[in-house]
């Protein structure tokens, strides 16, 4: 008797919209990709799990409008990145500013995004096919569970340093 696979490229069936409404975070794991579902605001959005920078798990971040753009922040290391496009935001400021004042800036894609829809009360995701590299495909699959525990790991001087980079950014 042949195993029946799972089907490639959905859409795949997440779950029930009330369902889903009511857990507001869900995770799934979609073709070996680990994906967290979030309702937010009457909308639902999907993106990798892991967070693109040291694969701190998104699934506990706040969600906050940054800039008019609606934001998950990593509970690891408070990188924002947004729910619709998957964008990394930073706050920085131009030193040829003269007073340079801080503004929220794109970093670009860096987090996966994948299409959520609805019909009769069904929820589905239906994967991201863009075939170019995004960072937060580092943290998936199975090599991507050895990059996690490294990245646990290392929790150094690196990371601290990125901390500190970041606090002092937001002094600013």
């Amino acid at each position: 008797m042949e195993e029946k696979q799972q089907p490639t490229g959905g859409p795949h069936f997440v779950g029930k919209k009330e369902e889903l409404i009511e857990a507001k975070r869900s995770f799934r794991t979609l073709e070996g990709r680990d994906i967290l579902i979030i309702h937010h605001q009457g909308v639902f959005y999907a993106v990798d799990s892991y967070c693109y920078h040291a694969g701190g798990e998104l699934q506990n971040g706040d969600i906050e409008e940054i800039d008019g753009k609606l934001c998950i922040i990593c509970p690891k290391h408070k990188y924002k990145i947004s729910l619709a496009k998957g964008e990394g935001i930073y706050k920085g400021t131009n030193p040829r500013e003269k007073p340079p004042v801080p503004r929220w800036y794109s970093k670009g894609v860096k987090q996966r995004t994948h299409t959520v829809t609805e019909t009769n009360g069904d929820v589905y995701v239906k994967l991201s096919t863009e075939t170019c590299w995004i960072d937060s495909d580092f943290y998936q699959g199975e090599k991507g569970k050895v990059e996690r525990a490294k990245a646990e790991a290392n929790h150094g001087s690196k990371e601290l340093h990125d901390d500190c980079m970041e606090r002092m950014s937001d002094m600013q």
